[in-house]
């Protein structure tokens, strides 16, 4: 009889480890890109569970996805990444008729979105850029350019990130270039004032803990994005330290909700992207991070009407001069080998 019960028991144990794998999604994402709260809601709400993991650039997520060690269901790529998996059929259409919540998405985001502008296979998460964060406490005069990174009065206090398109794309605006130019001669002149003129002066390319190093204050200037940033602030921080993307512009992108190809759990993973465009838990996801509402439209009128004092760590107008990083096509070796010549030397 002992041996009998254990045996049922072991079944139960295993059918419902089965039901519960079966009913988890894998969420491969940016970190500090998703609120905890938001993440729980949606678990109580379809009884599921939510395997969040993360990662610090495009190039990160595309060769874990290429290595085939992924057994993810959703992304959220930049929109130059979103085009390159489109293309080599790494992602399933959309299937709009299981989301009520698109009509949610600003048409001027998706007039940006030209590698997708019609959502076949991608949702925008949210349209945004790097930028520059200053301790002002350490740094009490600086200007709001990317030439900051040239102080060599700074040298040994400033990052920038391990993000090709992210640096050669400041070198490149600053210089007064488009940030997808395919002119080899204006990458070179990118690749030598970055090389010559910043690099000096950085204690590293760091895409994942500029913002610690940023709150202990090992670094009083990083380039990156605002959420790590703040995230990681001490509480009394804030007054002492200012966000900005330059006037001059910079790289921008879209990152989108996407469907793995052969995803297992489509439908918990349309339900999530359904989930994070209700105006209610879109708002979470600014507030919690410190964000101006670029992408869902009734967000942005719930947060004007419900939160008057709520002011985001840059605003939406900051964006206006950012040019979105397109798909390199063929152009992608010249920046690959000119980041070489910056990462390892000539």
């Amino acid at each position: 009889m002992k041996k009998i019960l254990v045996g049922v028991a072991a079944i139960a144990v295993l059918l419902f480890v089965g039901c519960k794998a079966d009913n988890t999604l894998y969420l491969y994402n940016w970190t500090y890109y998703a609120p905890e709260s938001v993440l729980r809601s949606f678990e109580k709400e379809y009884n599921c569970t939510v395997v969040y993991d993360t990662y610090a650039s495009n190039e990160e997520l595309y060769a874990k996805l290429l290595a085939g060690g992924s057994g993810y269901d959703l992304v959220v790529p930049s929109g130059d990444y979103v085009s390159i998996m489109m293309h080599q059929g790494m992602l399933e259409k959309i299937d709009h008729s299981k989301l009520q919540n698109l009509g949610n998405i600003d048409p001027g985001v998706l007039k940006k979105a030209t590698y997708d502008p019609s959502m076949e296979y991608s949702v925008p998460y949210y349209f945004g850029a790097a930028g520059v964060a200053v301790n002002t406490a350490r740094v009490p005069t600086y200007e709001k350019s990317w030439s900051i990174f040239g102080r060599r009065d700074l040298a040994g206090k400033m990052t920038m990130m391990d993000d090709m398109r992210e640096v050669f794309g400041d070198a490149l605006v600053h210089l007064g270039y488009s940030v997808n130019t395919g002119n080899l001669a204006q990458l070179e002149a990118a690749r030598l004032l970055v090389k010559d003129q910043w690099q000096p002066n950085l204690v590293k390319f760091d895409a994942e803990a500029f913002g610690k190093g940023f709150a202990d204050e090992d670094f009083w200037v990083v380039q990156g994005y605002a959420e790590v940033v703040y995230e990681e602030l001490p509480e009394g921080r804030e007054g002492s330290t200012v966000f900005f993307i330059p006037p001059e512009g910079g790289p921008g992108y879209i990152d989108s909700l996407c469907i793995l190809k052969g995803a297992k759990h489509q439908d918990l993973a349309y339900k999530f992207i359904d989930y994070i465009h209700r105006p209610e838990n879109y708002v979470q996801f600014l507030m919690y991070f410190g964000f101006p509402s670029t992408v869902n439209v009734p967000a942005r009128q719930l947060l004007a009407s419900d939160y008057p004092d709520y002011k985001p760590y840059y605003t939406a107008e900051e964006l206006e001069n950012v040019e979105l990083k397109n798909d390199l096509g063929a152009n992608l070796e010249m920046y690959d080998e000119a980041w070489l010549t910056i990462r390892v030397g000539d």
